[in-house]
């Protein structure tokens, strides 16, 4: 697929897995937005789902229901299990996060991993809005990716696109966006862990600043991965 730009990946995506097996993840960062506007234009009931961790910033659901509206679309939202949260804050308590990188990726599994799982066992594969500028974790994904930790194919349409393409395309369609995203939030994720960059920081430097980036990954996305072509690991 290196050879297809974004849409067309997008179309031989659903040809090969259908509407119904196939799913694109939006946490409504700009290059999902990107993807939600794409996969609507080929398939105006593709399946579009968010994990709602109950940590987000207001001005995250701002932009979910703004997308609703202008694009005339539904998400599936997924949510912690409500038993595990409640022992998660019982144990630990509302911010363990900061106190170690397992108890963050404790946080990370109830309130994103988890839901994720549940809604990946119904599809085949899911499209992902990663680039390989984003972080050092990503610097080796490539379009097209098995991702062994769910067992089903990853399809990343914007691999090899700049921040400044991203921005490109949502200006030309007038795609609504985080307003975060103009006010130093290069990256949005959990408002607690979440913070504006610095100037000359790296765009994912505002995710749990106080960790080393090569920890910087909550779960959801393996620094490692398989292309789907070749079936080794990168």
């Amino acid at each position: 697929m290196k050879n297809l730009n974004a849409e067309k990946i997008i179309a031989e995506a659903l040809k090969k897995y259908g509407n119904g097996r196939i799913i694109l993840a939006s946490s409504f960062s700009i290059e999902d937005q990107v993807l939600t506007h794409m996969l609507l234009k080929l398939e105006p009931a593709g399946r579009i789902f968010t994990l709602d961790t109950g940590r987000h910033f207001q001005e995250t659901y701002d932009v979910q229901q703004r997308t609703q509206e202008q694009l005339n679309c539904e998400f599936e939202v997924y949510s912690p299990d409500a038993n595990n949260l409640s022992a998660l804050l019982q144990t630990n308590g509302p911010n363990c996060f900061y106190k170690s990188i397992e108890q963050r990726k404790m946080c990370c599994a109830v309130r994103k991993v988890e839901p994720l799982k549940k809604v990946l066992s119904t599809v085949d594969a899911w499209i992902c809005g990663l680039r390989q500028e984003q972080s050092i974790t990503r610097t080796l994904i490539e379009p097209m990716e098995w991702d062994e930790a769910f067992g089903i194919y990853k399809i990343n349409p914007l691999w090899n696109w700049r921040e400044e393409q991203v921005w490109d395309y949502i200006k030309k369609h007038n795609i609504p966006f985080n307003v975060l995203q103009k006010q130093g939030f290069r990256s949005v994720g959990c408002a607690p862990c979440t913070r504006p960059v610095k100037e000359g920081e790296d765009l994912r430097a505002g995710r749990w600043w106080w960790e080393d980036p090569e920890q910087k990954e909550c779960g959801l996305h393996r620094a490692s991965s398989y292309t789907a072509r070749e079936g080794r690991q990168k």
